[in-house]
């Protein structure tokens, strides 16, 4: 892999990590499309660790304040939705693995992203007596979790879907934001953990070459594109709508599906 591959990918990383888009969709997207082959173990693990760094700057004040005092219901929220999760990724490995690698669901997903994307922010609006984070319960934690679980496959967003049940619940925009962006620390934890196994295992493709230019600079670039992605969204979804991100992620889907099902040039 060349050193403008690298920052490519992990530009798209930073960004759509955090962004409701879909990381997973777009990296799906870019190997189709232009016949990117998916990135090595070790490349795709320092992209994680780029992105995660990247959430850590931003939210420094709301770890610490968890860190200082861990036994606390922020913390057993934050366990509580991301257990779902975890669950459908073990019961369900082989279909989602599949999915990736077919990319057979993609257009359906976006679709999906974009309607709930829409759904939120219309009962968002018409939502009365919001709730901040103190006030929130195990119950909303829970079914953050469950919005969670279902953004697992490519194309579905894992902050739209998390910012979409906060906003059911109806917490307010700003707490949701924020609580997404701290569940995306275990989320990304899991995934890193899962492949140092690998690689500690060997399980690493073994024509796999580590050529430590091409890591640093996709590593770097992932970490300060994820910084301004988070930066860019928590000033959105105070001040703004999702509506520019539904309408981006339906265009998606939809021109996907004209390929899949019609002219067939990627998939």
């Amino acid at each position: 892999m060349d050193i403008m591959t690298a920052i490519i990918l992990g530009i798209v990383q930073g960004l759509t990590e955090f962004l409701p888009v879909s990381s997973s969709g777009h990296l799906v997207l870019i190997q189709k499309i232009f016949g990117v082959d998916a990135p090595g173990l070790f490349f795709d693990t320092m992209l994680h660790i780029g992105t995660l760094s990247a959430v850590f700057v931003v939210l420094w004040k709301d770890i610490w304040e968890i860190l200082k005092k861990i036994i606390q219901p922020l913390t057993l929220y934050i366990i509580i939705a991301t257990i779902p999760a975890v669950i459908v990724a073990l019961a369900f490995k082989d279909l989602i693995e599949s999915a990736f690698e077919s990319g057979q669901f993609l257009g359906i997903c976006f679709l999906f992203t974009s309607a709930l994307l829409v759904t939120a922010e219309q009962l968002a609006k018409r939502a009365e007596n919001k709730k901040s984070g103190e006030n929130m319960n195990w119950i909303d934690a829970l079914i953050i979790g469950v919005f969670q679980a279902i953004a697992i496959p490519p194309g579905i967003s894992r902050s739209g879907a998390t910012i979409s049940g906060a906003l059911f619940r109806k917490l307010d925009r700003d707490f949701a934001a924020r609580f997404s962006f701290l569940l995306s620390i275990p989320a990304i934890l899991g995934a890193l953990v899962l492949q140092v196994k690998d690689l500690v295992k060997g399980k690493a493709p073994a024509n796999e070459i580590i050529d430590i230019l091409p890591v640093a600079a996709g590593t770097i670039t992932a970490a300060i594109v994820g910084f301004f992605a988070v930066k860019m969204m928590l000033k959105i979804i105070r001040e703004k709508s999702l509506y520019g991100f539904a309408i981006y992620t339906a265009a998606v889907g939809v021109l996907v599906l004209i390929d899949q099902l019609i002219t067939r040039i990627i998939f």
